[in-house]
C-alpha cells in the first residue's frame, strides 16, 4: 500500500520591509510623483486637441518681475510650460570681476532688492573665506540680527503681493497687501536708524559692518516685533479659515522633496515639502552656532504649506532677533582697518564658496581670487541665486493646472527676477 503524504503548507511570501526614506524628509511628507518630461514636443500631447498658446508676461503684474512663461493650453488648461528668463540681465557678475572687492557690495545690493542685506552678507561671506579676514563676535552677531530683520521683511512683503495674485480670496488682494507692508515700513524704520538707508544699504563690508548700533536702537526693535508678533495670528487665520484661500492653495502647485533635489531647491518651498534643511541650523555661520533655530516645516508641499511656512518663519525670527538683541557683546563692528584706499584688499590666488539661508533659500557666493590690479579685484565670481533654482520647477508643476492657478503657483514661488538674471 502507498502512502501519500501532503506536501508542507506554503509560508507566506515575506513583505519587504519599509523603507525609512531619506533622513532630510519628514514623516507624512509628500512622495515623489511621477513626472512626465515638460520638455517633449509638444506634438506628443494630441493630435485632436485645439492647443493655443498664451505668453504669461514679461510684462504681467504677476510675473513678479520681467519674466515670460509660454503656456501651451488646451482650452483654460496647462499642457505645457516654458519659461524664459534673461529680460532683466545686467551682467553683475562679470562686472563684479572689474570691481575691488569693497566696491562690489553696493552692486549686489540690486540683486534680490527684497533683501539687499543678504546679498551683502553672502558676498562678503566669500570674500572674507578667500581673504582670511577674521569678523568680531559683534559683528557676527549685527549681522544675524538684521538677516533676521531682513527675512521678516521680505516674508511680509511676499504675503502682502501673494494676496494680490489671489485677488478676491482675501479682500480683493488689497486689504493683506496693505496691512503686511503697514508692518514692513517697521523694519524699513528700523533699518534706516541703522545704516541711513531704507532699501539699499551698503552697509556689510570685508571683514565686518560699516554701520554700529545706535543708541536706543534696541528697543526700537522689541517695540516693532511686539506690534509684528501680535498681528500675525490674523496673518494666519486668513489663510486657514478663508475657505476661497484654501480651495485655490491647498493641493495646487505640489513639489515633492525629490524635485526639489532634483532642481536644488532650497529654502521655504523645500521645507514645505517635508525637506529638513536649514543651513542656519545644519551649517551655521554669523551667531548661529549661539542660539537655536527651529526650523520649519510642512509635508502637503503646495501652496498652502509654502504659505504657512513662511508665516511661521516670521514668528521664529522674531523669537531669534529677541534672544539675541539683549546679548549683544562689545567690541569693534570690523576686523579690518578703515578703508582709505578702494584697492586695499588684495588677493594673489585661491578660490572660497560661501552660503546662506536667505529668505528664498541658500543663496552662495563662488569667487577665485588673483583678478585685475594685482588682485584687488575677484578673477571669477559667480553666485548661486536660489530663486533660479525655484523657478525651474515650472515646467513641472504647472501642467495639468488651469491659466488662473498658474499665478498663484507662480506667487507661491516667490522668485525675485533681479536674482534669476543677476
Amino acid at each position: 500500500m502507498e502512502l501519500s503524504v501532503d506536501p508542507p503548507p506554503e509560508k507566506p511570501a515575506k513583505k519587504p520591509a519599509a523603507k525609512a526614506g531619506p533622513a532630510w524628509l519628514i514623516p507624512g511628507a509628500v512622495a515623489p510623483i511621477e513626472r512626465a518630461d515638460p520638455y517633449l514636443d509638444i506634438e506628443d500631447y494630441d493630435p485632436e486637441a485645439d492647443l493655443m498658446v498664451l505668453n504669461l508676461g514679461p510684462q504681467h503684474p504677476s510675473t513678479h518681475g520681467v519674466f515670460r512663461v509660454k503656456l501651451y493650453l488646451d482650452g483654460e488648461i496647462i499642457v505645457k510650460a516654458v519659461p524664459f528668463a534673461g529680460y532683466l540681465h545686467r551682467g553683475v557678475e562679470k562686472l563684479c570681476e572689474k570691481l575691488a572687492f569693497t566696491q562690489i557690495t553696493p552692486i549686489v545690493d540690486k540683486n534680490d532688492y527684497v533683501s539687499p542685506m543678504m546679498n551683502e552678507q553672502a558676498i562678503n561671506l566669500a570674500f572674507e573665506a578667500l581673504l582670511g579676514a577674521e569678523v568680531p563676535r559683534r559683528a557676527r552677531y549685527l549681522r544675524t540680527l538684521v538677516a533676521e530683520l531682513q527675512r521678516i521683511g521680505s516674508h511680509l512683503l511676499w504675503l502682502g503681493t501673494f494676496a494680490l495674485d489671489l485677488g478676491g480670496a482675501l479682500g480683493g488682494g488689497s486689504t493683506v497687501f496693505l496691512h503686511c507692508f503697514r508692518e514692513r515700513e517697521l523694519i524699513l524704520d528700523l533699518f534706516e536708524a541703522l545704516t541711513g538707508c531704507r532699501f539699499h544699504y551698503n552697509t556689510h563690508t570685508v571683514g565686518g559692518n560699516r554701520h554700529d548700533i545706535p543708541e536706543g536702537w534696541a528697543s526700537l526693535v522689541k517695540q516693532a516685533l511686539a506690534v509684528i508678533e501680535s498681528r500675525l495670528p490674523e496673518y494666519e487665520e486668513l489663510m486657514t479659515d478663508n475657505s476661497i484661500f484654501v480651495k485655490r492653495t491647498r493641493g495646487v502647485g505640489v513639489v515633492d522633496g525629490e524635485l526639489c533635489l532634483e532642481l536644488g531647491i532650497t529654502g521655504p518651498m523645500a521645507r514645505a515639502a517635508g525637506v529638513d534643511y536649514d543651513m542656519r541650523r545644519d551649517a551655521p555661520y554669523h551667531a548661529y552656532d549661539e542660539v537655536e533655530v527651529r526650523v520649519q516645516t510642512e509635508t502637503a508641499g503646495d501652496c498652502q504649506a509654502r504659505t504657512l511656512v513662511r508665516i511661521r518663519e516670521i514668528s521664529e525670527s522674531i523669537r531669534i532677533v529677541r534672544a539675541l538683541i539683549d546679548g549683544v557683546p562689545e567690541g569693534p563692528i570690523c576686523g579690518h582697518k578703515p578703508i582709505k584706499i578702494v584697492l586695499q584688499e588684495r588677493s594673489a590666488g585661491g578660490q572660497a564658496y560661501a552660503a546662506l539661508e536667505s529668505p528664498r533659500g541658500e543663496l552662495g557666493t563662488w569667487v577665485i581670487g588673483g583678478g585685475v590690479n594685482k588682485g584687488t579685484s575677484p578673477y571669477r565670481l559667480k553666485i548661486r541665486p536660489p530663486s533660479l533654482h525655484a523657478a525651474a520647477c515650472l515646467p513641472y508643476v504647472l501642467p495639468g493646472h488651469s491659466v488662473s492657478d498658474a499665478i498663484v503657483i507662480l506667487g507661491s514661488v516667490d522668485p525675485i527676477m533681479g536674482e534669476v538674471d543677476r
